[in-house]
């Protein structure tokens, strides 16, 4: 997906109202310095700094719903304690999100409290005592959702297993659904996903797709057919499974599967990135963006909020800001690769001037990256692609072209040269996979030799018969 296209789903979002139904938590970070061991017992001992408290749960997805713009309704349930009223103060404070909390008496507020020194959580102490919803409760979140329905564009339930989303909860959620015509999404907990109904979109994570479906979830083939499986165990309209490093992958019903990989990124705290994932799904879907589109806004978003610490929340200016992160300079490149080896992925590697993007370079590159952890693709510059096809050559700029090919899930960072051949790169870079197109044999391929020397491979992706630049460009001179 492009940058324009995400430019557009964000823009629209701002005009959208979103309900977001589910367990609300409160996140406490005690941040402190680890200088010696205890003489007590063999652990560190943490000398406070300071304390910070973040709003977890259904209450994360609100406030990344909030920071991307927009406006969003929180209900939910919390105990008449402490935790309850820092909860209620949060919500307060909280530009953007609508918060109604129903208090439930006798139950306690799910606190998660984390030790923190230099960056690293020490330790996870959780305050809870599993307790059902009372009648009263019940009754008077149902009241209130009746009046929370009122101009939402779609539904997002946060379901933590806490006690908060009821069957008749659940039910109520969907008939304004049907009533609304609004999508309605869920992130779920449990076995069944039976239970949520013929909702939208339902969002576990790859641990949680293996608990459902009793199968594997490792690699691509076998996301796939849990994927199939999980369908077969629900009547939702489309799954999606969020896979940490290895990016997403969804199924809408009567299709097939759909994988999308991210590009790496550092990863310091996950805490809350499926909240951040689910804000973002539900940001676009309230928007009318199709599945896929919605699907790479959350990827790009949940990326973000695993490089930051706490239950932190992901705004558009920061998605809008990585726009060209995938165009690397020869000096951030080995750098990245680097990264890349040092956690176990395979290196590709294409190139070519993609002056029109075709359906023949979509093959190539798609199945370049279906046959290693992160390509990159060697971009001839505007200087090269003028000597080596003449004048009025290339139609499309350097950076216009290098962002089409950013914009694509299968492309992982993109590198301009100047030279006409890419060897220099190839022997610098010493992909493990280096792919072609099919106009091209293996004696004819650069750095086919030197890759097949380094112990890499080499694939030739056949032709998609008529279809080439020159032949698109020729045609539209004749018309």
């Amino acid at each position: 997906m492009g940058y324009e296209a995400i430019r557009s789903v964000l823009l629209s979002a701002v005009d959208q109202r979103v309900l977001c139904v589910g367990d609300v938590m409160l996140d406490e970070y005690v941040h402190g310095k680890v200088s010696r061991i205890s003489p007590e017992a063999p652990v560190p001992v943490l000398h406070h700094l300071r304390t910070e408290y973040m709003l977890g749960g259904v209450g994360n997805t609100a406030c990344n719903l909030a920071s991307l713009g927009v406006r969003t309704r929180l209900l939910s349930i919390v105990g008449d304690d402490e935790t309850g009223q820092l909860i209620g103060k949060l919500l307060d404070g909280k530009s953007g999100v609508d918060g109604h909390m129903i208090v439930q008496h006798g139950f306690t507020s799910i606190r998660k409290i984390r030790l923190v020194s230099a960056g690293q959580q020490l330790m996870r102490l959780d305050h809870e005592v599993p307790m059902p919803l009372d009648n009263a409760a019940e009754t008077a979140l149902l009241q209130a959702l009746d009046d929370a329905f009122a101009g939402a564009t779609a539904i997002v339930v946060s379901d933590y297993a806490k006690g908060m989303i009821t069957p008749n909860i659940m039910a109520r959620l969907l008939q304004a659904s049907q009533d609304h015509d609004v999508p309605i999404l869920v992130d779920p907990k449990g076995r069944d996903m039976s239970r949520y109904g013929a909702v939208d979109l339902i969002k576990p994570n790859a641990r949680e797709l293996s608990l459902i479906t009793g199968m594997a979830t490792g690699s691509d083939l076998e996301v796939e057919a849990a994927l199939v499986r999980a369908m077969e165990l629900s009547t939702t309209q489309a799954i999606l499974v969020t896979r940490a490093a290895q990016g997403l992958s969804f199924l809408i019903r009567g299709g097939e599967p759909v994988h999308m990989h991210g590009a790496a990124r550092d990863v310091y705290d996950v805490s809350g990135a499926g909240d951040t994932s689910l804000a973002a799904l539900g940001a676009a879907l309230s928007a009318g963006a199709p599945l896929n589109v919605a699907a790479e806004l959350s990827l790009i978003a949940s990326g973000i909020a695993v490089g930051k610490y706490g239950t932190a929340s992901v705004t558009a200016t920061e998605i809008l800001s990585l726009k060209d992160d995938f165009l690397l300079t020869e000096d951030t490149l080995y750098q990245t690769l680097s990264d890349w080896r040092a956690t176990g992925r395979s290196i590709g590697f294409t190139n070519g001037c993609f002056d029109i993007l075709h359906p023949g370079h979509l093959r190539v590159l798609e199945e370049a990256k279906s046959r290693c952890g992160r390509l990159i693709v060697g971009l001839n510059s505007d200087t090269s692609v003028r000597a080596l096809k003449g004048e009025g050559r290339p139609v499309n700029d350097q950076i216009a072209r290098a962002r089409v090919l950013g914009g694509l899930s299968a492309v992982d960072g993109v590198v301009l040269f100047d030279e006409p051949t890419p060897q220099r790169l190839i022997e610098r870079i010493k992909p493990d996979l280096l792919v072609k197109g099919g106009d091209y044999t293996l004696d004819t391929i650069v750095g086919a030799s030197e890759v097949i020397e380094m112990g890499g491979s080499v694939h030739i992706v056949p032709l998609v018969e008529g279809h080439s630049t020159t032949a698109t460009i020729a045609r539209s001179k004749d018309s």
